[in-house]
């Protein structure tokens, strides 16, 4: 499974890389996650639980992160077992560029194998569970950037306003125009 993608931070490259190696943050943030323990210099043991179409299961896994450039990026190893449920290892490189003062836009692409009954669930549901899990990652990590860090969010550049929010308010206008 090959996972690539990119997500907007309303934080400086400074902050958000602080951020990515806070494990209280991160522990906040990753979707099941009970604990994130380091265990020596770079490394880390996780344990956390997910569920993958109708395989749930607690998983128990290391972490380690190298080719560490800060402010900028890493990469990441994983490694996990569920028990029965299956195992799953792989690798993430996680990039950072700033794009403004209080904005940074995190680019990553991860590669992921997994064994046991998770794999017997088939790619598609997979591909689509890690899909879940990132939205929801990312989701979680920017309340805790906002809760951690309120100034920088706060400066940060107002989102554009939804397309929908726009056209009710032009629909409005032509309401009260027309009658």
């Amino acid at each position: 499974m090959q996972l690539t993608s990119q997500q907007a931070l309303p934080v400086s490259q400074a902050i958000a890389w602080e951020a990515l190696n806070d494990t209280a943050i991160l522990q906040a943030a990753i979707p099941g996650c009970e604990s994130i323990t380091a265990t020596g210099e770079n490394a880390y043991e996780v344990a956390l639980t997910a569920a993958i179409g109708p395989v749930k299961a607690k998983f128990k896994g290391k972490l380690l992160l190298s080719d560490l450039q800060p402010p900028t990026s890493y990469v990441l190893a994983f490694e996990g077992q569920g028990g029965p449920a299956g195992h799953g290892k792989g690798q993430a490189t996680v990039r950072l560029e700033s794009t403004g003062p209080n904005t940074t836009l995190l680019h990553y692409t991860a590669n992921a194998s997994v064994g046991g009954k998770i794999a017997q669930i088939g790619s598609r549901l997979i591909d689509m569970a890690a899909q879940k899990m990132a939205g929801e990652f990312f989701t979680a990590f920017e309340q805790q950037l906002a809760a951690r860090y309120p100034a920088a969010a706060e400066a940060a550049p107002a989102a554009a306003e939804p397309a929908e929010g726009a056209w009710a308010r032009l629909v409005a206008w032509f309401k009260r125009l027309f009658g």
